[in-house]
């Protein structure tokens, strides 16, 4: 693995001023070229290794979001679960792409079963952010290497982490780290600056007639395109996302790709986490704190 003690510790404090006043932070040079074609080479090499289940589709361009294995989806917690982009199948569900380029995402549990995840998720770099950000107990939640593949990376609609991942009073904080270019060609994150202090706009929770689906507790908002600003960023940039921030991105119909790796933390010291969350904590998946967490297995 590339090392990590060389990333230059510094204060963090623009960033957090910048977190609290748009909702959003850009902290720029967060990983080495060197720890972004790490990260890559990972995530490429899980393509080669894709599971022989019927595929699960997941996208947020129908009804905010459709999985097509539910099942698949809510036990994936503790698990490191494949997830294709739609356009990547034909109409029997079978794979009309390089399985390279299929996958939308792979989640949700990297960052506590796979060492080369787990090892940027736990570093020392990502404890000094939660430091410098006054999270006293902080802990990951869950983890998603995302692809947005070149042609068929698909488009995720406006929404607000904390719709998925309620905490209270202390929203969950996004670790959203490019490891190629973001551009505007390829996908790169739109944010809503400010939107942060406009209150939670709808949630996606367990059902109460059945545990194991979610439903939406009301329809999706909309949004003006005119209150969305573009950010794109350069490979090894790590975007601090707020929880409550109505942040969006494009489809990718480019000829480029564009990997990122992204992380939830959380506050678990006098925060509440509901229980209507489709993410529940397990014993195979605890919420580890992340100062006392070893980044190695």
């Amino acid at each position: 693995m590339a090392p990590l003690q060389f990333y230059t510790m510094r204060s963090h404090e623009v960033e957090r001023l910048q977190l609290e006043r748009d909702g959003f932070a850009v902290v720029e040079g967060f990983l080495r070229d060197a720890e972004c074609a790490e990260l890559v080479a990972a995530g490429l090499e899980l393509t080669r290794h894709l599971p022989d289940a019927p595929p699960t589709v997941f996208t947020t361009t129908e009804h905010q979001v459709l999985i097509l294995n539910q099942k698949y989806f809510m036990e994936s917690n503790d698990k490191i679960s494949y997830f294709y982009e739609k356009d990547a199948l034909d109409d029997d569900g079978k794979l009309q792409v390089d399985p390279s380029i299929s996958l939308n995402k792979v989640g949700h549990a990297l960052h506590l079963l796979h060492p080369i995840f787990r090892c940027y998720t736990y570093s020392e770099r990502v404890k000094a952010l939660c430091r410098a950000l006054g999270l006293v107990e902080p802990a990951v939640v869950q983890s998603m290497y995302i692809y947005k593949n070149p042609g068929i990376g698909g488009e995720v609609v406006p929404h607000q982490d904390i719709s998925y991942l309620l905490t209270e009073p202390i929203p969950p904080i996004g670790f959203w780290i490019a490891l190629e270019d973001a551009t505007i060609e390829n996908g790169c994150l739109w944010m809503a600056r400010g939107s942060h202090k406009s209150g939670i706009h709808r949630r996606m929770i367990r059902s109460p007639e059945d545990r194991n689906k979610c439903i939406y507790d009301k329809p999706a908002p909309e949004y003006p395109e005119s209150s969305f600003t573009p950010v794109p960023v350069s490979k090894g940039t790590c975007i601090l996302i707020h929880g409550n921030v109505v942040h969006r991105s494009a489809a990718n119909r480019s000829a480029a790709s564009r990997h990122a790796y992204t992380f939830h933390v959380v506050e678990r010291k006098d925060n509440n986490y509901s229980e209507d969350n489709w993410l529940q904590e397990g014993e195979n998946a605890p919420f580890l704190n992340v100062y006392t967490t070893s980044e190695m297995l």
